[in-house]
């Protein structure tokens, strides 16, 4: 059975939000090569409707050459919309309705684990479900005052921790499975 795992920047008060206002001064080779992992371990991304513009505006026309660009065109995506009829952007699926049902139906599929990236309220619903499998978080070490929290609005929820690392720019490594 596929898992899936939800992966995120956060600064140290939880804010997952805008991580182009705070990531950047920590991106280091450390950081790439643990992006570049979570794409290796993947074939299948996870994304809800906000997230889906974002990578789209940002992707879909980008220059083939650009690795990154050339993988995110090539991997299937799975959008979980109500608001959305129509997705533009090459191997792109809609979910509108029942969205735990697809995407147990989708852990149930062969292949690679699935990525959830960038989409919070998505994953905190399939947190409650049960369908997250693991979290992998890249804290860095910035407090940011203001923004999105990661786990807003969850109820108890127990992890442990299965691997850790500390990059050279302070940065946390942590990767997380429900008990």
């Amino acid at each position: 059975m596929r898992k899936i795992f939800a992966a995120y920047f956060v600064s140290l008060d939880g804010v997952y939000e805008a991580p182009q206002k705070w990531h950047f001064p920590y991106q280091n080779a450390q950081m790439e090569q643990a992006v570049a992992a979570q794409m290796d371990d993947s074939d299948t991304m996870l994304l809800g409707r906000r997230t889906y513009e974002e990578f789209a505006g940002a992707f879909m026309n980008a220059d083939p050459s650009n690795a990154l660009a050339a993988h995110m065109a090539a991997t299937p995506k799975y959008v979980a919309s109500t608001t959305l009829d129509d997705l533009e952007w090459k191997n792109s699926t809609l979910l509108k309705d029942d969205v735990p049902g697809h995407v147990a139906r989708l852990k149930e599929e062969p292949g690679r684990d699935i990525l959830l990236n960038g989409s919070a309220t998505l994953m905190r619903s399939l947190l409650r479900e049960g369908l997250v499998d693991e979290l992998r978080l890249l804290v860095h070490p910035v407090v940011v005052g203001s923004g999105a929290r990661l786990f807003e609005d969850v109820k108890k929820t127990p992890f442990h921790l299965a691997d850790s690392a500390v990059f050279d720019n302070g940065v946390l490594s942590l990767r997380y499975e429900p008990r």
